[in-house]
């Protein structure tokens, strides 16, 4: 029971809101933990085991946080940029949830609303922490990076238990 309280309340939207600060690297990572048959995904989600589906979300996700790094990534609260983050937030937690046996709606509600609120927060947090830090936005991304991809690692550590 605990474990399915820490993934509903924590995970997923975890998940999501990671989604909403590095739009590739959850699902990214959720590709590599399906397709290492850690998480059973679903019939419909089977495409997310495929090696070339992991190799192409690994790909995107390092490729953006390289046009991170050279101030070449769109804002990403920005309605276009933003309206992809919510759509992973919601396919990730979609499969997520299903992957778990339980309804995908609750999932993709979890996972919009981490996504919104990651998007949100991870962009105004960047500007605070460059402006009164003083440094150069490239510092903060590389601790988003890592925290990004850590949190992901986690979370799916969390999901298939």
């Amino acid at each position: 029971m605990t474990l399915e309280v820490l993934t509903w309340l924590i995970a997923i939207p975890l998940l999501g809101f990671i989604t909403g600060m590095r739009t590739m690297t959850p699902m990214a990572v959720l590709c590599w933990f399906a397709w290492l048959g850690l998480l059973p995904v679903d019939p419909w989600a089977s495409w997310s085991a495929r090696l070339p589906v992991v190799i192409a979300f690994t790909l995107l996700a390092a490729l953006e946080y390289l046009a991170d790094k050279y101030g070449r990534s769109p804002r990403p609260t920005r309605p276009s940029v933003l309206l992809i983050r919510v759509f992973l937030g919601g396919l990730l937690g979609a499969i997520v949830a299903t992957a778990l046996d339980a309804p995908g709606i609750e999932g993709v509600i979890l996972g919009v609303l981490g996504s919104l609120v990651g998007a949100f927060t991870a962009y105004q947090l960047r500007h605070q922490l460059t402006r009164r830090l003083g440094c150069k936005v490239w510092h903060v991304t590389v601790g988003e990076d890592i925290f990004a991809i850590s949190c992901a690692i986690l979370c799916m550590g969390i999901i298939t238990g």
